[in-house]
């Protein structure tokens, strides 16, 4: 490839849950297309989860450790949200690829190469970026970042030292090194026992004739400059903040098991007119990967009280602490959020830009 053909920028796309070898090799790929490579570290700003357990600062220092040091000047590093809403998500991409390209100084209008493989489903983003050249690259590698999940939480003790071991083949000596510094820190644990809580929901549901939808249901309620949020008090999720929410019961519209749900988590004590009156919007969040759980689909209710007195709410069932939270703080709260709950108060509070 000549300097006049080359592309200003190749840009890669991943979640890195962790950084693996078939992940180095699409890089070096990227490194060899163009003089700038942005790396966009997708489900950043989350809570940590057994699906997400690295923060998105964790995942660009062992994509930088596994380059040569010549390398990794020319390596940049993009956060980006996942939204759970592709053209929104597609837009950020867009423009936070224009803003680190002009801060590198590269020309208003660059050029700019897409690196990836088509895997499954999950790969039809490559498709979204008119524009952009496309540079598919054939999967060699089987490596998934899911098997190395399930190794680090499926082991613990000198157990780890063989799960990591085991691992040798499919990852970079220094991620594993990063692997056997982060099992020593207060978040393994927990996450371990998470994960080990949804292996065994999903065992449970593996005999079902066909993959199980669930159906659930939440209530984002506003008062004034606040909004009603529990924090979770069983796994998965154990202490982070969520909508108040649930199952739908066999026997309830949406609308019924919101208010159901509401009232047992939070005993919030108003009655069903002044909740009617209070409705002022619905969404249906849908994503497939919204949830850890699997496929679960949620119907979303949207109340305004309006501007009076704080009712009084107090936690129970499954929720460890029920309260008002200033809307001005949920921005600074992303990361303590489970599964897109941040998502939908988003969606109906426009917390972010």
């Amino acid at each position: 490839m000549t300097d006049t053909t080359r592309p200003d920028i190749a840009v890669y796309i991943g979640r890195f849950q962790p950084f693996h070898n078939g992940h180095l090799a699409l890089l070096r790929q990227a490194l060899e297309l163009a003089g700038e490579v942005i790396v966009v570290i997708g489900s950043a700003h989350q809570a940590r989860t057994p699906r997400n357990p690295f923060t998105w600062q964790e995942r660009a220092d062992i994509i930088r450790l596994a380059l040569p040091e010549a390398d990794r000047a020319r390596v940049h590093f993009l956060p980006t949200r996942d939204y759970y809403d592709e053209a929104r998500w597609v837009e950020a991409v867009r423009a936070g690829v224009a803003g680190l390209g002009s801060r590198l100084g590269l020309p208003a209008k660059p050029t700019v190469t897409l690196i990836g493989h088509f895997k499954d489903a999950t790969s039809g983003y490559l498709g979204r970026f008119p524009g952009w050249t496309l540079h598919a690259v054939e999967r060699t590698d089987p490596v998934d970042a899911v098997h190395i999940r399930d190794a680090l939480f499926g082991a613990s003790g000198h157990g780890l030292e063989a799960a990591l071991a085991a691992l040798q083949p499919v990852a970079p000596a220094t991620t594993l090194d990063f692997l056997r510094a982060w099992a020593a820190l207060p978040f393994h644990p927990a996450l371990a026992r998470e994960w080990q809580m949804l292996r065994k929901y999903k065992q449970d549901w593996a005999a079902a004739p066909y993959p199980p939808v669930f159906v659930t249901v939440d209530s984002i309620v506003r008062c004034g400059d606040r909004v009603l949020l529990i924090q979770r008090g069983q796994p998965p999720g154990v202490g982070l903040y969520a909508v108040p929410g649930g199952f739908i019961e066999q026997r309830e519209t949406a609308y019924q098991s919101a208010l159901r749900e509401l009232r047992e988590e939070t005993s919030l004590g108003l009655l069903e007119p002044s909740m009617q009156a209070a409705l002022k919007d619905r969404a249906v969040f849908d994503h497939p990967d919204r949830s850890q759980r699997g496929r679960v689909i949620s119907h979303a209710f949207y109340f305004d009280l309006g501007d009076r007195a704080l009712p009084d709410v107090q936690a129970a069932d499954d929720a460890q602490l029920a309260q008002w939270v200033p809307i001005t703080d949920l921005a600074g709260m992303e990361d303590r959020f489970h599964d897109d709950h941040f998502h939908m108060l988003d969606h109906f509070l426009g917390i972010t830009d």
